[in-house]
């Protein structure tokens, strides 16, 4: 049953991915796309959340918590993690004068992770890192004629990831994952005038690679016989992504949408065939207390000097970047994780909600994000391994200075499944 679960899973994500990109934010046009969350459904449901770790799941935003996996379960040795979430996010893009809805289905990871022994572990996998996906129209007089710039980009750059967690002393644990980012993005600007017979496009793409590091510190003393405090500190070491670029221009009919000339531009001359993003470092705080597998709540806070980012090769002229943070409260109750007569005690119940201060500046307004989030955790039969549904509802930007609200209700569901490693079989 839980095979046919985790083929049905990964056929609808797939479909999905293929059916578009990962977004469809007016937003995503800015510096590298729209980043996509590394948080699992689990952690996502208590705000994005990183900083609770425990023995049965696998958190890929903490690479430290892979020191506590398999710890106080399946004889501290020998627990296998697998773990896959999709998403249906709902949108409703609003400007001063209109609105429109879409949606998008998307695969947001494929992890596996190991407990190689007692307060030592590891794990790998691939998702997302970030994507473009928009298409706007921008109209204005000129000259008496309707002068009209039509925007698109698309495109992904995706995570490869592994990560190795260790306890070094009791309570205190270190980790760190090394990640390797690819993808192509391409942007595109077709501009024409009313009456005129021929437009003009811009055609701009870009290959980007590289890596960077995510380290991280865990500290779980315990309060007393039956609490824990959990502290953690994260720090995301700055990427150096290359990118490799490509520019056409030209012109196009307008009845017929066929190229009439294209021209490839000469970058080497302007050094800009070769870029870097240098993805500023990001540093997040965490906090919590609770009662292991009964309850938990706890904060974040993540700050990042993205002051100094910039995109040469796109040369926006609209957008500043200033230091981004985000602020998240989140937490879980299990009533009875052991009940044997009530399935409704064992499900975990989660919550949570963030503020994100993006960085972003577009026509001198700061672009923010704000959302609430909430799920179960169902458990599948007596095993550890559950699924996942989860819900978030948000909203980023604002309708102020000719810009965009996005209004957005995304549906999670993730799937975590535990095994045994290395059982010897018993015969009677």
């Amino acid at each position: 049953m839980i095979k046919k679960i985790v083929i049905a899973i990964v056929c609808m994500a797939s479909a999905g991915m293929y059916a578009q990109n990962g977004t469809v934010s007016p937003y995503s046009f800015f510096g590298i796309g729209d980043l996509r969350t590394s948080a699992t459904v689990e952690n996502q449901m208590m705000g994005h959340i990183g900083v609770y770790a425990d023995s049965i799941h696998l958190n890929l935003q903490n690479p430290a918590a892979y020191g506590e996996l398999g710890l106080d379960v399946m004889d501290k040795v020998g627990l296998v993690t697998y773990t896959a979430g999709i998403s249906n996010k709902q949108v409703r893009l609003k400007s001063f004068e209109e609105e429109q809805s879409s949606s998008l289905t998307t695969l947001d990871y494929l992890s596996l992770g190991f407990s190689l022994g007692k307060g030592f572990g590891m794990g790998f996998g691939i998702m997302p890192y970030s994507s473009v996906g928009y298409n706007f129209v921008d109209a204005t007089p000129s000259s008496g004629q309707a002068l009209t710039n039509i925007f698109s980009g698309e495109g992904d750059l995706t995570k490869v990831y592994y990560s190795v967690g260790y306890q070094i002393i009791k309570d205190l644990s270190l980790g760190v994952t090394i990640n390797y980012n690819y993808g192509t993005l391409s942007n595109e600007r077709l501009q024409q005038i009313e009456d005129v017979q021929f437009g003009t496009f811009d055609r701009r793409s870009s290959q980007i690679n590289g890596f960077d590091f995510n380290y991280a510190l865990l500290y779980t003393p315990q309060i007393n016989e039956n609490h824990t405090l959990h502290t953690s500190v994260r720090v995301n070491t700055q990427g150096n992504l290359v990118s490799r670029n490509n520019r056409n221009i030209g012109s196009f009919s307008v009845a017929s949408g066929t190229n009439i000339e294209n021209l490839e531009v000469d970058l080497e001359a302007i050094n800009l065939r070769n870029t870097e993003f240098k993805i500023p470092t990001t540093t997040t705080l965490g906090l919590g207390y609770g009662m292991d597998f009964k309850w938990f709540l706890g904060a974040e806070y993540s700050f990042q000097g993205l002051g100094s980012f910039e995109n040469p090769f796109l040369g926006t002229n609209n957008i500043e970047y200033n230091d981004a943070s985000s602020l998240a409260l989140g937490g879980f109750i299990t009533p009875d994780a052991r009940s044997f007569d009530s399935y409704l005690k064992r499900i975990t119940y989660r919550a949570g909600v963030r503020l994100d201060k993006t960085g972003m500046v577009v026509n001198d307004v700061d672009i923010n994000n704000f959302g609430i989030t909430f799920g179960l955790g169902l458990p599948l039969g007596r095993s550890f391994s559950n699924l996942n549904v989860g819900f978030e509802l948000g909203r980023r930007g604002t309708t102020r200075a000719n810009l965009i609200e996005e209004s957005y209700f995304k549906v999670n569901v993730g799937l975590s499944l535990n095994d045994r490693w290395f059982q010897k079989r018993k015969i009677n």
